[in-house]
């Protein structure tokens, strides 16, 4: 490895839910939960910290097609910030709070996004998103696989 390339180490962006009253005042706040990471493996989208474990998915590179980043509007107009995967066609169905929406419903809250990222996605919430080192561990680890702006409806 030259001395200008990062490590595969180096290059793992990982981005930790910040520590919500819940996880304080039960005693768990020394578990970081892991909201969003990109490594060799693929991507982990975690669930929402309350069920965390059920909700958190693991998704191989060779089931990727590109990483989205998008935002939806909601109550007072505000945008809400998500990422998420355009997975290949026949991906299996992953875990998480979105998973039994139907396509009228994501429709209906997103139409600018399509059925199957929205229900691969996560929102950035209790979380920050740096976009750049995202760019480059995506770069890194699956240099075929773009990373693409929704723009808002």
């Amino acid at each position: 490895m030259s001395a200008d390339q990062p490590s595969h180490q180096s290059a793992v962006y990982e981005a930790h839910f910040t520590w919500t009253p819940v996880q304080l005042l039960s005693g768990a706040a020394t578990k970081r939960l892991v909201a969003f990471r990109v490594d060799a493996h693929g991507v982990t989208l975690g669930g929402a910290p309350a069920k965390y474990a059920k909700q958190t998915a693991v998704v191989p590179w060779q089931d990727i097609e590109a990483v989205v980043l998008w935002q939806h509007n909601v109550v007072g107009g505000t945008p809400m910030a998500y990422v998420g995967l355009r997975r290949r066609p026949g991906a299996p169905p992953l875990p998480g709070q979105n998973a039994r929406l139907s396509p009228e419903e994501t429709a209906r809250l997103a139409p600018h996004v399509d059925h199957d990222v929205f229900l691969a996605s996560r929102s950035v919430n209790l979380w920050t998103l740096d976009r750049e080192r995202l760019t480059a561990a995506v770069r890194a680890f699956a240099p075929g696989v773009p990373v693409q702006d929704i723009p808002n409806a």
